[in-house]
């Protein structure tokens, strides 16, 4: 068997308690987080990284093939109003919104979640308490402690949201420092954690090392192998699409993806042909 098979078992066996456990024990939920079927399947997922609060640059990009969007709330200067625009600016898009939110608050992850937010990214866990966070507040009783507030989640995703969002909601935490990755067994041993992140830059930031040096892989070698031990999704930048096991990716920001559409814009061959009717979107 392998590991591939044995993570895609793992996942719909996940979902599968999940909708077992809905209030009112019907293990009827339906799942309408793409992200969480796919990986379940056995399938990559790759996100773009969103950073700008236009609703334009969010609605272009969930459209434009990504299974997910990496909504920057950490190092960038979104409001929870921003967000909530830029979800509702394109209701039923392909991407999925998820949030890295600055903390593992009950703050910050309600109202990530009360805007819509199937995805809560969880940054430099390096304990236990924060991952038992992360799930405490991102999912409702009996699974967590969310409390049931007003947001447009219903506008989005059914009346019967109370029902289905402990099904859907995915919790992403990220392992940054060398604190975290001493902790990492307890880590993963924490119910509820649907991913965990090995954050390529900050591991390097806190360790002082590079990748490709010895002790910097050792570190990522241990997230990697708990992380399969727990049978809980491992993720990653969009880099490292070619290491084993890996199968959540982060994708470029929208700067660098400008960059790049500019480039192949510009690399093509110069030729009669049929100019764009302005206005009209080409899919």
């Amino acid at each position: 068997m392998t590991q591939k098979f044995r993570l895609a078992v793992a996942g719909l066996v996940t979902v599968s308690c999940l909708l077992a456990q809905q209030p009112g024990g019907s293990g009827t939920a339906k799942i309408y987080n793409n992200v969480r079927q796919k990986l379940a399947a056995g399938k990559q997922v790759i996100g773009g990284t969103v950073s700008s609060p236009d609703p334009n640059i969010y609605c272009a990009m969930a459209n434009a093939g990504y299974d997910f969007l990496w909504i920057e709330m950490q190092h960038a200067t979104l409001t929870y109003a921003d967000v909530a625009r830029m979800i509702r600016g394109c209701p039923g898009a392909a991407a999925i919104p998820f949030v890295r939110v600055p903390d593992a608050t009950e703050g910050d992850i309600q109202k990530a979640t009360d805007i819509g937010a199937l995805g809560i990214i969880v940054p430099t866990v390096d304990t236990v308490e924060k991952a038992q966070a992360a799930v405490r507040w991102s999912r409702y009783p009996p699974e967590g402690r969310r409390s049931q507030g007003m947001g447009q989640y219903g506008a989005l995703y059914g009346s019967d949201y109370r029902q289905t969002a402990n099904a859907n909601i995915m919790v992403v935490i990220m392992i940054e420092t060398p604190v975290g990755v001493d902790n990492i067994e307890k880590i993963a041993a924490v119910p509820g954690i649907d991913v965990i992140f090995a954050a390529s830059t900050d591991l390097g930031n806190f360790s002082g090392r590079k990748q490709g040096d010895p002790e910097y892989e050792a570190m990522v070698k241990r997230i990697h192998d708990i992380t399969i031990q727990h049978k809980i999704w491992l993720a990653g930048p969009q880099a490292w699409r070619g290491r084993p096991d890996f199968v959540f990716f982060q994708g470029p920001a929208e700067a660098q993806l400008i960059r790049l559409g500019v480039e192949t814009s510009l690399k093509q061959p110069a030729k009669p042909g049929v100019a764009p009717t302005e206005g009209v979107e080409k899919h």
